[in-house]
């Protein structure tokens, strides 16, 4: 058995594999998460908008309706794709067709990991939205606030604290599936052990350690998370 730990981590420095695609897995992480976040919270908005406002808005269909209303169907056409696919279909499918060109698969990955995650975002931002009372909105109405000034400085940070451990969620989510970037040739975590596999035909040894490292940034992710959770509800005593 020490042999065999020996001939996985220690022969050829292949550790280092494990670290470097360790950083390629949170690196992807980090990037298609803040993705995900912007894309997200945008279309989340655009579909909450036209839920609010669609029967209100209808009585006088200016441009502002039209403009929301194409806005809203690109939303839900995107949101289904992403939903309806899996994410290592969405994930070749950026990497072999729509940048068939690309020589560096990371970004790509970070791009498509994104995609996939901004679809949840949107639905977490918008099921926080829609989850607020109506009295809500009318008091920024009352203060003389727009919709989007009511969003910014009334509903926005509401929502954002309610959906803070959905989002934590979401992200502990986002990084697990980043397991799959080895099909389009990125040496992350699994694909690092993958490789330790095939070149000492030991598959125990490398898959338990590359579970355990996935494991204890799940439990660590997990740990913030709680502590947020708890920091909300203190404030909200």
């Amino acid at each position: 058995m020490k042999e065999d730990l020996i001939q996985v981590f220690v022969t050829d420095n292949r550790w280092q594999l494990l670290l470097s695609g360790l950083g390629a897995t949170i690196l992807i992480t980090i990037v298609a998460a803040i993705l995900g976040i912007i894309l997200g919270v945008v279309t989340g908005i655009v579909r909450s908008a036209w839920d609010k406002n669609r029967e209100r808005m209808e009585r006088n269909r200016t441009a502002g309706y039209w403009i929301l209303r194409i806005l809203n169907r690109i939303a839900v056409i995107y949101i289904t794709i992403i939903r309806g696919t899996p994410t290592v279909v969405q994930l070749m499918l950026c990497y072999f067709a729509i940048f068939a060109s690309a020589r560096n698969g990371l970004p790509v990955a970070m791009l498509a990991f994104g995609l996939n995650s901004g679809a949840y975002v949107a639905e977490i931002i918008r099921g926080g939205i829609m989850s607020m009372d109506d009295g809500q909105f009318e008091a920024g109405r009352s203060l003389g606030f727009n919709y989007p000034q009511t969003m910014r400085y009334v509903i926005i940070p509401q929502v954002v604290k309610a959906v803070l451990p959905a989002l934590m969620n979401e992200f502990i989510t986002l990084f697990k599936e980043t397991s799959i970037a080895g099909y389009v040739g990125i040496r992350d975590l699994t694909k690092a052990g993958d490789i330790i596999r095939a070149a000492t035909y030991l598959a125990l040894p490398p898959l338990l350690a590359t579970a355990a490292i996935y494991l204890a940034i799940v439990m660590l992710l997990t740990a913030v998370e709680t502590r947020f959770e708890r920091s909300l509800r203190k404030n909200e005593l």
